[in-house]
């Protein structure tokens, strides 16, 4: 599941190290994350906010290219599922020219967006949450236990990433703590 979270910076930052989000009228960075099904990161990346959600993506995956070169064609395919921000068929583009063979190994799934039958059905109104979303929901919430990370103080890109990192390590030792 990947998603990516705008977040304000403070005066520290650069200014190659920050954007303006429209979407979420933000001025700072995005954190792009993807995390498996318990939450726990696969890959992250940080950007300025003004860079699109597919373009985020894109530049995290492709970072990460070597990953996917050294997965067997064999197995199934990994399922990166995405919310309605995103325009699979782009993405898919996009990363063929960086790995031809990539959509052999991924594929792109848009989570499920109930409609208003469904919700009167079920018998809710507003927003009704998505169960496989809020995986990556979750993890973006861990996030923002951290002090550190509840804005960008980080006067870098790459600062703000190893940051992030950080504090994903941090939570994984107290999980393995907790359970020895």
């Amino acid at each position: 599941m990947i998603d990516s979270q705008a977040v304000k910076n403070t005066c520290n930052a650069s200014v190659d190290a920050k954007g303006f989000c429209f979407y979420k009228a933000t001025n700072g960075i995005k954190r792009h994350l993807a995390v498996d099904t318990l939450g726990f990161p696969f890959f992250t990346l940080c950007t300025p906010a003004n860079l699109s959600d597919d373009a985020g993506l894109i530049q995290l995956l492709t970072q990460n290219i070597d990953y996917f070169r050294s997965k067997p064609v064999n197995i199934p395919k990994i399922t990166i599922l995405v919310d309605h921000g995103y325009h699979p068929d782009a993405l898919r583009q996009a990363l063929e020219t960086v790995y031809p063979q990539i959509m052999r190994k991924i594929k792109f799934e848009r989570s499920p967006k109930p409609s208003k039958a469904e919700k009167t059905a079920a018998g809710q109104t507003g927003f009704v949450p998505v169960v496989a979303r809020w995986v990556v929901e979750r993890s973006n919430a861990w996030m923002e236990r951290c002090k550190s990370l509840v804005k960008n103080f980080e006067r870098t890109l790459a600062n703000a990433t190893t940051q992030l990192n950080l504090c994903f390590v941090r939570l994984m030792l107290k999980r393995l703590a907790t359970a020895t």
